[in-house]
């Protein structure tokens, strides 16, 4: 009886080893699994190497987060080849038979990946032709690395001083198109382009990681824009510039958030961070 009971319970002990065996195994895999994707090398070397203040990056630090966010894909951040089509505006299931009006704003997916005091990590997935308009970084050093398609960026830098009450003047630093075969773009608090306008020239996503993020209570507030032509106002202050060099000014004036930036919580589904 007795010698029975004795196999029994140890045939229970050595299931459910196994079971916690298999459980620290799965567990030990789905940690190594995190520690070993491209999300969790840029959280941990974001962790390391940037702060919450808008100190310069050292140049180690750039070259290092250049070089991983240039070995990424959408397979990385869980962004599947079906999802990278174009909805034009209506949404990843069209139109509803209960909404038959289109949305006449094309909508810009943000997927939140991580949001701390010293960086955020996010993605921002473009239908053709949606924008996010002109508008600035304060204080704030931005990576941005194009996943797939095509992005034309616009970007100026601010001219000290401003010339102009109301108005400054700026000078255009960035004119062309990303792809995702364009290596990882850098604005820095007061050169690159700090202040930037994104427009989808295809369906797109831009993996963006901003240090410091906005935070209004520490004076990053995002600002938008409307850049003016040079030629557009007259004053005696104004810089003399050649014909050549005026192609390159322009005058920005604040506006309010635009009524047709339309954006939309997307859901990441790529690997988990280990915090």
């Amino acid at each position: 009886m007795f010698s029975k009971f004795q196999k029994a319970s140890d045939k229970i002990r050595l299931i459910l080893q196994n079971k916690v065996d298999c459980s620290v195994f799965v567990r030990s895999l789905s940690m190594n699994h995190r520690q070993s994707s491209k999300v969790q090398a840029i959280y941990d070397l974001c962790k390391t190497s940037l702060t919450p203040t808008s100190s310069p990056l050292s140049s180690q630090t750039i070259q290092n987060l250049c070089s991983l966010l240039d070995t990424v894909s959408p397979g990385d951040f869980g962004l599947k080849e079906e999802n990278m089509g174009d909805d034009r505006g209506h949404g990843p299931f069209g139109l509803s038979q209960f909404n038959r009006i289109a949305r006449w704003a094309q909508p810009i997916t943000y997927i939140d990946i991580f949001e701390g005091e010293s960086f955020t990590i996010c993605i921002f997935c473009f239908p053709t032709s949606s924008v996010i308009p002109l508008h600035d970084h304060p204080g704030m050093t931005v990576f941005s690395k194009v996943l797939y398609g095509s992005l034309h960026v616009k970007a100026y830098d601010w001219v000290e001083p401003a010339f102009i009450q109301e108005r400054r003047l700026a000078k255009l630093s960035v004119d062309k198109v990303l792809t995702a075969s364009s290596g990882t773009s850098i604005l820095y608090p007061k050169t690159g382009g700090n202040l930037h306008c994104f427009t989808a020239v295809s369906p797109c996503a831009v993996l963006d990681v901003l240090s410091p993020p906005y935070n209004e209570d520490k004076g990053r507030r995002c600002t938008y824009f409307h850049d003016y032509p040079y030629s557009t106002f007259s004053a005696e202050s104004k810089p003399n510039l050649n014909d050549e060099e005026v192609e390159d000014y322009a005058w920005l004036a604040k506006i309010e958030t635009p009524d047709d930036l339309y954006m939309r919580p997307g859901v990441y589904a790529g690997p988990a961070i280990q915090i």
